[in-house]
């Protein structure tokens, strides 16, 4: 799987030192709250980014199967699901959300029926972040 970089908008979230920088990320497919990794002079705009997430698959804890069968971001409180289709590989897995896939490693064993079925993964705000993509 190649990595494919998203094309979002980016606003600036006020900040609160020493806390690292956050924006709000406006999606194709939802809106959040997350890290910020790029130039500080830059998190306000239009970005191509790839996301990283800093928190494994914990199935039946910050992972379950989705309600609804269409991608979705969203913010909930100080958490931030991301709804996608679960693809499992020999590296761990990655959610596909829309045409943009995310990379999760596994904390715990997931049934093998679930590869390829619709889920939720919740993660907390400082465990999310996006990086200027760099061609």
């Amino acid at each position: 799987m190649d990595d494919v970089a998203m094309f979002v908008r980016t606003e600036k979230m006020p900040q609160i030192p020493p806390r690292p920088m956050t924006v709000r990320v406006h999606t194709p497919i939802g809106a959040a709250v997350v890290l910020w990794r790029g130039d500080p002079q830059e998190a306000d705009g239009n970005h191509l980014v790839e996301w990283t997430v800093d928190v494994d698959i914990l199935w039946g804890q910050n992972t379950q199967s989705a309600s609804l069968a269409e991608p979705g971001l969203r913010q909930e409180g100080d958490h931030v699901v991301m709804r996608g289709q679960l693809h499992l590989d020999e590296d761990g897995a990655y959610l596909q959300m829309g045409n943009w896939p995310v990379l999760f490693d596994l904390a715990s064993a997931i049934p093998g029926t679930i590869d390829g079925a619709w889920v939720e993964i919740s993660v907390e705000t400082h465990s999310l972040a996006l990086h200027p993509y760099q061609t």
